[in-house]
C-alpha cells in the first residue's frame, strides 16, 4: 500500500492528533458530536450535556433538525444507488450512533451479500454498533474503533485489509470532514484515493454557512467550541476540491436535499441548506 500519511500536528496541517489511537475517554458530562447528531435525528442514545448543546444550536439555526434529516437521507440514497450499481463493499467513516436505515440495512435490501465496515473513534458509538451487529450471522458487517485522521493505521486494520481491492469500494464520509481543520481532509482523501481500486466511489457531505450571516456563523462555531467541538465550515467550492482525482457525478456539489431527491419524500425541500454533498467516481 502506498498511501500518504498525515503529518505530525502543526499549524500548517491544522489541528492536533490525539495522543492515543483509541477514542476519547468516555465522559457523559462532555457533549459528543455523534450523540448530538443522533439527538438531532431523534435518537435516544444521548445525555443531558448532548441535548443541552443541541438545543442551543437549534435555537441559533432554525430547521437544524430538518437539515440533519436531509443529510441522513442523502447518505441513504447514495449507498442505495451504489448498491444498485453493483458495489458490494462499503466503508462508512465517522459512522456515528446507529439509527434508522443504517448503511448496512439500506445496502442489504439491495445486495444481501455486501460487506460493510463502520469506522468511528468514539468507543460508545462502536459499542452500540457492535451490539447491533451481534446478530449478524455471516460476519458481513463490522465496526472498527479508529481515528480516521490516522488514516494509514486505519487502512492497515484487518477489517479493511480483508476487503477485495480488485473490486470497487465505496467510502462514505458524511458529516465528518467539517470537524477537521486545514488540509487534514485532503490528506485523508489522498491516502484513500491511492488505496481504493479503480471504479471505487467517494461520498462526502459537509456543513457550510448556508444562508447564515457571518455573525450567526460565528455564534454557531462558538457554541460548538463550548461543547468541546471545533467545526470548520467550507464553501461548496471548497468541498468540490476535496474530490480531487475523482470524477463528480452529474449532480455536482449541491444541497443534500437536492441530490437525487425522492419525489414521494415530504422531507425534500430546500434549495439552500447547511449541508452540501456529492459523489465521486475513481476512474483509475
Amino acid at each position: 500500500m502506498t498511501g500518504a500519511s498525515l503529518p505530525p500536528p502543526s499549524a500548517e496541517a491544522g489541528g492536533e492528533l490525539p495522543s492515543s489511537p483509541r477514542g476519547p475517554i468516555f465522559d457523559p458530562s462532555v457533549p459528543n458530536a455523534a450523540r448530538i447528531y443522533g439527538y438531532l435525528l431523534d435518537g435516544k442514545d444521548n445525555f443531558p450535556a448532548d441535548r443541552a448543546a443541541a438545543d442551543r444550536l437549534i435555537e441559533l439555526i432554525p430547521g437544524l433538525k430538518r437539515h440533519a434529516r436531509l443529510n441522513r437521507l442523502f447518505l441513504r440514497r447514495s449507498v442505495h444507488d451504489l448498491a444498485r450499481a453493483g458495489v458490494r463493499q462499503f466503508v462508512d467513516l465517522g459512522s456515528g450512533l446507529p439509527t434508522q436505515d443504517n448503511v448496512h440495512e439500506v445496502v442489504h435490501r439491495v445486495a444481501p451479500d455486501a460487506r460493510v465496515v463502520y469506522v468511528d473513534m468514539d468507543p460508545v458509538t462502536i459499542a452500540h454498533a457492535r451490539a447491533l451487529l451481534a446478530t449478524d450471522p455471516d460476519g458481513l458487517v463490522q465496526a472498527v474503533e479508529a481515528d480516521v485522521r490516522r488514516i494509514e493505521d486505519l487502512l492497515s486494520r484487518p477489517e479493511l485489509a480483508a476487503l477485495d481491492r480488485s473490486k470497487p469500494i465505496a467510502v462514505t464520509a458524511v458529516a465528518l470532514f467539517h470537524f477537521m481543520p486545514g488540509m487534514v481532509p485532503a490528506q485523508i482523501i489522498t491516502a484513500l484515493r491511492e488505496w481504493m481500486p479503480p471504479g471505487s466511489y467517494l461520498v462526502i457531505s459537509h456543513a457550510t454557512p448556508g444562508t447564515m450571516s457571518p455573525e450567526d456563523v460565528e455564534k454557531a462555531l462558538a457554541l460548538y467550541q463550548q461543547a468541546n467541538l471545533q467545526m470548520f465550515l467550507r464553501s461548496p467550492e471548497e468541498v468540490a476540491r476535496l474530490f480531487k482525482g475523482f470524477q463528480l457525478s452529474e449532480e455536482g456539489i449541491v444541497p443534500v436535499g437536492l441530490w437525487r431527491p425522492e419525489i414521494d419524500d415530504d422531507e425534500q425541500t430546500p434549495t439552500g441548506g447547511h449541508f452540501v454533498g456529492g459523489l465521486g467516481w475513481l476512474a483509475h
